[in-house]
């Protein structure tokens, strides 16, 4: 276990406490090492609720002050261990924690070893979990679980405040904003409604959102509104149905919770649903081009599978064997897009049969080593099937449900 030496200057102990990491939830080697320090002070009474260190005088005086600090921290970003860097302003010591709050932690370790005979007992409070939710907050629980351990008349919380009395501090909110659409695959996105796109304007009001500021007892609690996470997405070919904007709200104190929630819902009324469906005006329509390689083509009002190859095309209706007849008259449409295209592009629906380009009473043939990742079988014929007069269908899993290589 890390030993800390309350006897070092306060720097060396804010680099030792910085060097022991203690991201919220993962503070037990830190509060290991804060007991371990304290335990051995004979002025003090040291007790201990899960990952929070309470120490305490116990000198009769009339009146008590709680001390208090916390020490877990945000996640580490490449700044651990601490460094000192020496500069025009001075040596400066980097690393996560120093400033929020380890700087303050080893002050009040510092003072709890020194101050043996205080003019006010002294109540000295090292608790885990403050940059999480406040229903983990190691203070919180402790006044929950020993209220007798923090009865005080004044209390301090050492954060950092540039050597001035802050009398008060902003209240917090989360909140996700969840944006819904419909799933479809990328290849035919009009089919769809995507949810991460509906997030644009929460996005865009959040940018252009301005802090108030407001007073409160004499004192200015600048307010923030920000946007701290975002989630969405399904795969990398799949219009996603649903996104998530998680969004943090810095309140006043002239604020209640339930008012600080229908403050932020406020400026939401004001984002207009996104009305975007497939169909409407802007959205590729079925029979419409919708890209250089997709089409439907419609044929006795069942739905079909075309594949264009130079000019030739596989039709339908389906036979019912399940596979679609070669050769024949084609679908006008098709027609056109064939004249238009180049050899081996294609259109593509559904079909529940496989093309294989033989007789309908000829077996079926199923891709080896195609699938959806494409690959040839072993024969060096296509995934898709043998040869239909002369040309061959090259693209592998063309006429297999789900088999398409456009994803």
């Amino acid at each position: 276990m890390p030993a800390l030496d309350p006897s070092r200057p306060v720097a060396a102990l804010t680099a030792d406490l910085v060097d022991i990491f203690s991201v919220s939830g993962s503070e037990t080697a830190l509060a290991d090492a804060v007991e371990a320090a304290l335990r051995p002070l004979a002025h003090l009474r040291v007790d201990r609720d899960g990952d929070a260190v309470v120490a305490r005088t116990e000198l009769g005086r009339e009146r008590r002050v709680v001390i208090a600090g916390h020490l877990d921290t945000v996640p580490v970003n490449g700044n651990l261990p601490s460094r000192l860097e020496t500069g025009e302003d001075g040596a400066v010591l980097w690393g996560r924690g120093t400033v929020d709050m380890k700087g303050g932690c080893a002050v009040l370790l510092k003072l709890a070893a020194e101050l043996t005979d205080p003019s006010v007992d002294v109540t000295w409070v090292w608790y885990d979990n403050e940059e999480v939710a406040a229903s983990l907050n190691g203070l919180g629980r402790v006044s929950r679980e020993h209220p007798d351990w923090l009865t005080a008349d004044f209390a301090i919380l050492a954060e950092p405040t540039g050597a001035e009395i802050e009398g008060g501090c902003n209240g917090t909110l989360r909140a996700e904003i969840r944006t819904t659409g419909r799933r479809a695959h990328s290849a035919r996105a009009w089919a769809g409604d995507n949810a991460i796109h509906k997030a644009a304007p929460i996005l865009t009001l959040l940018a252009g959102h301005e802090a108030a500021t407001v007073s409160v007892d004499g004192l200015d609690y600048r307010e923030g509104l920000s946007a701290v996470g975002i989630g969405g997405g399904v795969a990398g070919n799949v219009v996603p149905d649903e996104a998530v904007v998680t969004v943090n709200y810095r309140f006043a104190p002239d604020k209640s919770g339930a008012e600080a929630e229908a403050r932020i819902r406020e400026p939401l009324r004001g984002v207009r649903r996104d009305d975007h469906r497939p169909g409407r005006r802007g959205a590729p329509r079925l029979g419409r081009s919708a890209g250089p390689r997709l089409r439907r083509c419609h044929r006795h009002g069942s739905e079909t599978q075309v594949r264009l190859d130079g000019c030739r095309a596989l039709r339908g209706p389906r036979h019912p064997g399940g596979q679609l007849r070669t050769g024949g008259p084609v679908p006008r449409a098709c027609r056109r897009r064939a004249r238009a295209g180049r050899a081996d592009r294609a259109v593509r629906g559904r079909v529940a049969g496989v093309a294989d380009g033989v007789s309908p009473a000829a077996p079926r043939t199923a891709p080896q080593g195609g699938g959806r990742d494409g690959g040839e079988p072993a024969d060096g014929r296509s995934a898709a099937g043998r040869t239909t007069g002369g040309t061959a269908l090259r693209e592998a899993g063309a006429g297999w449900p789900g088999g398409s290589r456009c994803c």
